[in-house]
């Protein structure tokens, strides 16, 4: 996972949808050229009304690394709160081998409360604790991955030597984090990250970065081992912002009549290269694109066929 080079992500929801097209958004945005392909690790729709369908996202990413060839593939982000980490690390694992080295292991301290209920999965008291969770299961997590054969004591997790046997086919199989918590998020990262995943305005992102690069400071690491990755919003693309703002409208409602997501990268391809470039020249590189049922060819074929050469061209020469 280069830091350097400008990446393209596409996040495919698994909500509201049917196998056939997410299998074909996915296999669509390998073929496209898109650097790494994702979707949610949710049991219900986080968009919209939760009373809708979702597909189990360990179990359909396994086999769109089936169906693909050169992407990179993990869940944006894993919730560590659904799984032990030794089973999480053991699972991307097989993934990496369906994959033939391509899986990422994305994780997070979750936050969705309906599906835990609902699945009787533990939610913990706060963000907080969720928090603690993840900075106990990171450890391990890393530790298989790396062959360590690591122990927990707990509180939280108890696992003994625990074996990862076969390896995965990456020799460093990358763990990235998700979310930009300043005192504790960042923290994990600049200890146990490979990636980070935030969101939110550049100005915004430039801010966290610093933080980043503080804690990176304290644990003695080099801040240039991390990639940053940057989540964009849902992209539509038209030719005209009207046209493209329709299209907006009439996917948010596909997906349980949700509330239209405000401040998009929603326009002509101009609108979103201008949108993207600023990412780019703070260090942001790797740019995560979601797209949501029913998955607008469109919108994904301009954006790696029209956007990405826009940002390449202003990128050379900005160098």
């Amino acid at each position: 996972m280069s830091p350097q080079a400008l990446k393209l992500g596409a996040n495919c929801w698994n909500q509201y949808t049917d196998w056939p097209g997410f299998l074909e958004a996915q296999r669509r945005a390998d073929t496209l050229g898109f650097d790494s392909i994702w979707t949610w690790d949710h049991l219900y729709p986080i968009v919209g009304s939760v009373e809708g369908p979702i597909l189990e996202p360990y179990t359909a990413m396994a086999a769109v690394a089936q169906a693909t060839a050169r992407a990179s593939i993990g869940l944006m982000v894993g919730a560590n709160t659904f799984r032990n980490p030794a089973v999480t690390a053991k699972m991307v694992t097989t993934l990496d081998h369906i994959s033939a080295g391509r899986a990422v292991l994305g994780i997070g301290g979750a936050w969705f409360e309906p599906e835990h209920v609902a699945y009787g999965l533990e939610y913990g008291a706060s963000p907080g604790e969720r928090l603690r969770w993840l900075a106990e299961a990171l450890p391990v997590m890393r530790g298989m991955l790396r062959a360590e054969e690591p122990s927990s004591g707990g509180p939280r997790y108890r696992v003994t030597e625990v074996r990862n046997d076969p390896p995965p086919v990456q020799a460093h199989l990358p763990i990235l984090i998700g979310g930009s918590g300043p005192k504790v998020t960042l923290r994990l990262v600049a200890q146990y990250g490979d990636a980070c995943n935030v969101g939110g305005t550049v100005e915004s992102v430039r801010e966290k970065d610093a933080i980043l690069r503080q804690h990176c400071e304290a644990v003695g690491r080099d801040h240039r081992e991390i990639e940053r990755t940057a989540g964009m919003g849902t992209v539509i693309i038209r030719d005209s912002r009207a046209e493209a703002e329709r299209v907006h409208r009439e996917i948010f409602a596909h997906n349980g009549r949700a509330e239209l997501w405000k401040d998009q990268p929603v326009g002509t391809p101009e609108d979103i290269a201008e949108r993207f470039a600023p990412f780019l020249e703070i260090g942001y590189r790797h740019l995560i694109c979601g797209f949501p049922p029913p998955y607008d060819e469109e919108s994904m074929t301009r954006l790696a066929t029209e956007v990405r050469p826009m940002l390449e061209r202003a990128d050379e020469a900005a160098a």
